[in-house]
């Protein structure tokens, strides 16, 4: 008879909470866990079917090295010391800019992140890359200026709101809140709150809303500032707001004044009565804005989430109850890598900073390892990602990674990027392991679960952080541990915690390598790097997140930490271990001025310059490409590359490539036919979809395809369509806006 477990999904941010039966040590029923307090039994069907994530048939089961074309098995012996062995010649010829970690990326687990970026800080390199650097460089560094740490993401305050502004997001398939279906149908049935949504076509969360406005793709960042203009025109501008909290808004107002609003809409392809609207319940509505990668990764990236933050300053909605709030948090998501400061490194080639809370962008790794610069990128680790279908222009990633010295890859399965590896090393999947997340996605509750291992690994397996820990303590980063302090890890936590501190005092290694100290100590008894390093990052948690956990019930003390984890122990379903202070929430904004900074320099004269002619002129395609991809589409049917088996899918149309009616018929096509699209970067073959659900013009395409699986390939691989040189100045690509055409095989 089998056991029913509480567990968290891993396919998305979202985390929803799952209930796993596990019969004979396998995974063979899912349903959602109404125990737990943020999703409250909610789930999606990508959550149902995460068995075809943990049982890939490509299933690793122990570590392999390159020999020729082909691996062949070693022992984990063997694998770290010539893991090891290569990583230091390669220091000792090249320095410390040779050497690079791309992970902390998963969906399901961060706690190798602090692993794999401690060990190559310890050997003197900042070269962090994650999916973070991908998506979220302009918009992560635009809070940094603005709210004074990058790492301070002003979510949306839906709980407490009268009107949500989505933009450039389709949650009805790519969630990123909390229940989110229940919540947008809940918003778009309540007479009392209002929906609107502002994206190119009518995606499966404009068809709901209130209000779509259909703006031309390419143009968010004019449509923002006409309507800032529009807002200061009328004198609707929350003045009250901008004199208390705001900074720097008397030098750029005059952007605003005497724009053109009439042309730049009419660039942007939509209705001024319509926008006019919408400008005016923004100023006398309580509402909060969600943009998503229609924003982040769309034409002028960094200017789209500038001016939105500008945009949400003059209505009076960051800081506010029911606007865009920093939420608390147990752990920042990342380090604040201002690349003012002179310690803080940029790409050599691309020149590109950290700018995504100190992850730089994947889209710049190919041209740092081709490059012909004496500390060109030559050694990689990669830790449970695949960027060789998650990240851009697939041709240049292989060509480059065929480069390296060396390559390692840690993963659950034989992914396209480990085939082009020196070592792959088998990981534990998320359901074999002790891991958590830390999205902030709720205020003022902050939510946290462990979660636990349900199911047995295959012997030979390791969680990516006890992977790292050994490369870490083979290359000298972790010091000499005492036997007395190894011995304590046996008994009572807090009698170890005080032996452990006693010793750090006396070793000037032990707080760097502290995960390590922590694995290899409290981490062999409970088999797990990532619990260990979890119980000492609750311990000595930021004083923001002990007052938090104070307001949530635990008391202040010594022991605050360990009662926190002792609690996240006996609630598997996770629970509320944070309450933010409502009555300061700016309390966040931690700008030199302690408000909200608006003018950035370095973008001051793009923004100010933007106008309807500009645009117009800069929209123009080329004759080549006359049709704007986007290259991918949220879907029921897709989610990232960590559900490798076809079969959740059988018998769905689940990667196709999407146009208009109008656009079939004037090329001459069918649904259902092969095409082929070109973009700059390469070219892709799949079947069509012709749909009214697509703007005429555009082209969808899924991302998460074009996997190798059972020795064919399933779906289009969009990346093999992306150049990683088709980017924005701080590295995050243009997913969103393409030029691409479109012919039949």
């Amino acid at each position: 008879m089998g056991i029913w477990h509480k567990t968290g999904c891993v396919l998305c941010a979202q985390n929803c909470g799952l209930e796993v039966l596990v019969e004979d040590n396998r995974m063979v029923k899912v349903k959602g866990d109404k125990d737990n307090p943020r999703s409250k039994g909610y789930v999606c069907r990508k959550g149902l079917n995460v068995i075809n994530h943990q049982y890939p048939a490509d299933r690793l089961a122990e570590p392999l090295k390159r020999v020729g074309n082909d691996f062949q098995p070693v022992s984990w012996d063997q694998a770290i010391t010539e893991i090891v062995e290569k990583t230091k010649g390669v220091l000792e010829a090249h320095g410390p800019r040779s050497l690079a970690y791309m992970g902390g990326s998963a969906q399901g687990g961060h706690m190798e992140a602090a692993f794999g970026l401690g060990m190559i800080r310890a050997l003197g390199s900042q070269y962090y890359y994650s999916s973070a650097g991908q998506e979220f460089s302009g918009s992560w560094w635009v809070f940094g200026r603005m709210l004074g740490k990058q790492y301070n993401i002003a979510i949306p305050d839906e709980s407490a709101t009268d009107m949500m502004v989505g933009w450039g997001w389709n949650g009805m398939m790519s969630h990123q809140m909390p229940r989110a279906r229940k919540a947008l149908k809940g918003f778009s049935k309540d007479p009392d709150r209002l929906l609107v949504v502002i994206d190119p076509r009518k995606s499966e969360t404009a068809a709901i809303a209130d209000i779509h406005i259909p703006v031309r793709p390419g143009t968010d960042s004019l449509l923002a500032k006409a309507m800032i203009a529009m807002i200061v025109g009328e004198g609707w501008e929350n003045a009250d707001y901008l004199a208390q909290h705001v900074e720097g808004w008397d030098k750029i107002s005059h952007w605003f004044k005497g724009f053109d609003t009439k042309a730049a809409l009419d660039v942007c392809q939509v209705d001024h009565g319509q926008v006019r609207e919408v400008c005016r319940l923004m100023t006398t509505r309580k509402w909060c804005m969600h943009p998503d990668l229609g924003i982040y990764m769309g034409r002028h990236s960094t200017l789209n989430s500038y001016f939105l933050n500008i945009l949400g300053a003059v209505c009076g909605i960051f800081g506010v109850r029911g606007g865009n709030i920093i939420p608390g948090m147990v752990m920042p998501m990342g380090f604040h890598a201002d690349e003012r400061n002179p310690k803080t490194w940029r790409t050599l080639v691309s020149d590109l900073p950290p700018a995504a809370a100190g992850s730089f962008p994947p889209a710049a790794m190919p041209e740092e390892i081709l490059s012909d610069h004496p500390e060109r990128l030559r050694a990689v680790f990669v830790s449970a990602c695949n960027p060789l279908r998650a990240y851009p222009d697939t041709t240049a990633y292989e060509e480059a990674f065929t480069k390296l010295d060396l390559l390692v890859v840690n993963d659950i399965a034989m992914t396209e990027t480990a085939r082009l590896a020196d070592f792959v090393l088998p990981c534990r999947t998320f359901y074999e392991s002790w891991d958590a997340t830390f999205f902030p996605w709720t205020y003022p509750e902050i939510y946290f679960q462990v979660r636990r291992p349900i199911v047995e690994p295959p012997e030979m397996c390791l969680e990516a952080s006890q992977i790292i820990t050994r490369i870490a303590d083979g290359l000298g980063v972790v010091p000499d541990i005492p036997e007395n302090l190894e011995k304590a890890a046996d008994g009572n936590r807090l009698a170890f915690g005080a032996e452990l501190m006693q010793w750090a005092a006396t070793e000037p290694k032990a707080l760097t390598a502290m995960p390590y100290v922590l694995a290899k100590t409290l981490g062999k008894p409970w088999d797990s790097a990532a619990k260990a390093a979890m119980w000492g990052m609750l311990m000595t948690a930021p004083k923001a997140f002990q007052q938090n956990a104070a307001r949530a019930g635990f008391e202040p003390g010594i022991d605050q930490g360990d009662r926190i984890f002792q609690a996240l122990m006996d609630n598997p379903q996770g629970m509320w271990v944070g309450k933010a202070d409502e009555n300061n929430p700016m309390a966040g904004i931690k700008t030199p001025s302690g408000k909200i900074e608006v003018l950035i320099p370095e973008i001051e004269a793009e923004a100010g310059q933007l106008n309807a002619e500009i645009e117009a002129r800069g929209l123009e395609m080329p004759a080549e490409f006359p049709l704007i991809l986007n290259a991918g589409r949220h879907m029921d049917t897709n989610i990232n590359t960590l559900m490798r088996n076809p079969a959740w899918n059988k018998g769905k149309r689940a990667c196709t490539v999407a146009i208009n009616p109008v656009d079939a018929q004037a090329m001459g096509l069918e649904d259902g036919q092969q095409v082929r699209v070109f973009t700059e970067a390469g070219k892709e073959e799949g079947e069509l979809q012709v749909s009214d659900q697509v703007r005429p013009g555009t082209v969808l395409i899924p991302h998460g395809f074009g996997l190798i699986y059972d020795g064919k390939v399933y779906g289009i691989n969009v990346n093999r369509l992306t150049k990683n040189t088709h980017r924005d100045p701080l590295g995050t690509p243009l997913h969103r806006f393409v030029p691409c055409r479109v012919e039949a095989c």
